[in-house]
């Protein structure tokens, strides 16, 4: 007997919410900063955010709809990746605003905008780590009848690597200790790390 609910989604699941992003979840936030081309700053966060590749290490998120994040990053080729953490939970929520481009997201949400290293565009202050990036490239995304969607996906190359210090053990960032936060579940549904474990990789 196969107990399993299966759907079509072309056809719709006909549950009360689509479970999609309640089934990938946990998803580590893509709490992105960037800057307009005539200086304006920007700070937003995404659902849609992975890392995918380490040498060089290359992470990217995905915009459903083409927002200013993805038009900044267009024009200036750089942004900074902002490590979201339950203590900034409501900082985070804040600069989700829709607001218009002309809006600083830092300010809005009352974060300190510290200056970048290797790229022009601030990191969030008092985020634990932060990724300064250079952009690959920006990919809209097709479905599968090769028809553009209204989804743009941004990869760029780490370049800078921000680490509190407070966060250093021994020579190893304390992820747990940085209690970062994921989008989990539902439209309002987050998580954050519980009890870690250890699990080495077969060596045969």
């Amino acid at each position: 007997m196969n107990d399993t609910y299966f759907y079509d989604p072309a056809k719709g699941h006909g549950l009360k919410h689509d479970p999609f992003k309640a089934i990938v979840a946990p998803r580590l936030i893509g709490w992105i900063s960037t800057r307009s081309a005539d200086g304006h700053l920007n700070l937003a966060p995404y659902s849609f955010f992975g890392a995918f590749a380490t040498f060089p290490a290359i992470i990217g998120f995905c915009s459903e709809g083409r927002k200013d994040s993805i038009s900044n990053i267009e024009a200036t080729g750089e942004f900074v990746w902002n490590l979201a953490t339950k203590p900034l939970a409501e900082q985070m929520n804040r600069s989700s605003a829709p607001v218009g481009p002309e809006v600083d997201e830092f300010e809005l949400a009352g974060l300190t905008p510290a200056p970048g290293r290797s790229v022009s565009v601030p990191h969030v202050g008092e985020s634990p780590a932060a990724l300064e990036c250079k952009l690959l490239q920006i990919v809209r995304l097709n479905n599968l009848d090769g028809e553009p969607m209204d989804n743009y996906l941004a990869l760029g190359q780490v370049v800078g690597v921000h680490i509190q210090n407070a966060y250093l053990k021994d020579g190893l960032f304390d992820t747990h200790a940085a209690q970062p936060i994921m989008r989990a579940g539902y439209r309002a549904d987050y998580a954050q790390i519980g009890e870690m474990f250890q699990m080495f990789r077969p060596t045969a």
